[in-house]
Order: structure tokens, then C-alpha cells, then sequence
């Protein structure tokens, strides 16, 4: 397959990020240093930019910071202080891109931005929709989300006093709510009596 062939490949896929394996299949290239050559030399041009090691954009794409959150770190959605300002209830922008995973806590510096992933339960991992193609937190999951991780300790409370409360549904936070290990249940019951609303979720 000709350089043209394989861009063209590349540009037909309708994929704005890449692993080595999917250019790899994608470019049908069953030798690696081949594989390698042309990926150094799409670099090179910008065709491609990396983002970290075997993990590519398409140089011409338009790519948003929740979907590069996303492809750098699966299974991901974005979550905490980036999805409480992008619904307005934080007014601050976060310099982190936020989100919650289920495998280990990591963070990652990419292209200037600065992207982390706090590590929840396999039974929280849920309450989340698709919005700029990739996965972020409803308003009250988010809001759940940043209360287990201070009620953990693995967050502060600095940003709790400045929250507009008013577009988040009662009801659906208490549905999240009954999500919680009991251990933390009360402790975020006080966080939101304190911060939010007298909302009697918690029962000893």
C-alpha cells in the first residue's frame, strides 16, 4: 500500500485517535519496523501527534479534552470539578481534566494539559451520559462523586462553598446516594446537610 493509500485509509476510518494496533490492522502493515518507519514519518508531518507512547491523533482532527481524557485512560468518564463547571455548577475552571475510573488513580501530563483519574468502585462506575463523544457524569453524580472522594480525605472542601445547587435534582442524588458503601454514607449525609440542602438520605 502506497503513502497516499495509507493516508487515505487513515482519513476514511472516521477515527480521530489511534493505538499502534489500530494503525497496524487499520494499514494492514504485518512488520513492525514498517509499522514504526511510517508512523515516525506521519509524525514527522503532522499527520499524526502523539499524545504517549502507542497512543496517536489524527494531526487535522478536531479532538476535545474529554475525549483525549478518555482515550489516554479507559474505562474512564469525565467526572469531579470539570464536569461540575462544564453544567455551571462550578464556576471555577478546574486547571485539571478530571475523571473517575475503576482501575488504579493515575495522572498524566499531555500536550500542556494535565489530565487525572481517581479510582472508584466497579459499583459507582455508573451515572454518566455521552456528551463531545465521550463519556461524562450527570450533575448529581458528579456532585456524588466530589463528595465520596472528600469524604475519603482524597479531596478537599475548597470548592464546596462556591457551588450553584439549584440545578441538581434531589431525587436523582438520592438514587446515587444509595450507591455508597454505608461506611461513608453518613459522613456524606453531613457534607450535604452542611453544603447543600437538609436531605435526609442516610439512615443508621
Amino acid at each position: 500500500m502506497s503513502t497516499y493509500k495509507y493516508l487515505n485509509a487513515i482519513n476514511d476510518s472516521g477515527k480521530k485517535a489511534f493505538l499502534t494496533k489500530d494503525l497496524q490492522n487499520l494499514l494492514e502493515i504485518d512488520s513492525k519496523r514498517t509499522l514504526e518507519d511510517l508512523i515516525k514519518r506521519f509524525l514527522d508531518e503532522k499527520i499524526l501527534i502523539s499524545l504517549e507512547k502507542g497512543k496517536y491523533l489524527l494531526g487535522n482532527a478536531e479532538v476535545s479534552d474529554f475525549e483525549i481524557a478518555q482515550f489516554l485512560y479507559s474505562p474512564s468518564y469525565i467526572s469531579f470539578e470539570t464536569a461540575l463547571n462544564y453544567y455551571g455548577i462550578l464556576s471555577q475552571f478546574p486547571v485539571e481534566i478530571t475523571s473517575v475510573t475503576t482501575k488504579s488513580t493515575q495522572k498524566k501530563e499531555v500536550l500542556e494539559k494535565m489530565y487525572t483519574y481517581s479510582q472508584i468502585s466497579t459499583s459507582l462506575f455508573t451515572g454518566y451520559i455521552k456528551e463531545e463523544d465521550a463519556l461524562i457524569a450527570l450533575p448529581e453524580k458528579a456532585l456524588l462523586d466530589q463528595l465520596y472522594m472528600i469524604a475519603k480525605g482524597l479531596k478537599t472542601k475548597q470548592y464546596l462553598d462556591e457551588m450553584d445547587y439549584s440545578a441538581i435534582d434531589k431525587a436523582k442524588f438520592q438514587e446515587y446516594f444509595k450507591l455508597l458503601p454505608d461506611k461513608l454514607s453518613k459522613s456524606i449525609q453531613e457534607l450535604a446537610d452542611k453544603y447543600l440542602w437538609p436531605c435526609t438520605f442516610y439512615t443508621s
